[in-house]
């Protein structure tokens, strides 16, 4: 596979629209967080994840928390993932 998505085991997907401006209408700490995410998490996942768990009351921190642990275990089932192995020790 060629570009960005590197290798992986998980399946991908097109996506329609406008991902840029998608991305740029994301809270700003969710930005950030995909910024330096292992994963290429689309605009719409991401901000479908962030407003269930705000709705539930979570902290802007607990939320975050929650992102990572979703990738994690999104990581857990990539074969081709180096990058959970290094989560687990650290």
């Amino acid at each position: 596979m060629s570009g960005n998505l590197g290798q992986s085991s998980l399946r991908h997907k097109r996506r329609s629209g406008d991902p840029m401006s998608a991305y740029d209408g994301l809270p700003a700490p969710l930005r950030q967080w995909l910024s330096v995410a292992a994963l290429p998490w689309s605009p719409a996942s991401a901000r479908r994840l962030w407003s269930t768990l705000r709705s539930k009351g979570l902290t802007q921190e607990e939320i975050l928390k929650s992102l990572n642990k979703a990738e994690v275990k999104t990581l857990a089932r990539d074969r081709h993932s180096t990058l959970f192995d290094f989560n687990l020790q650290n």
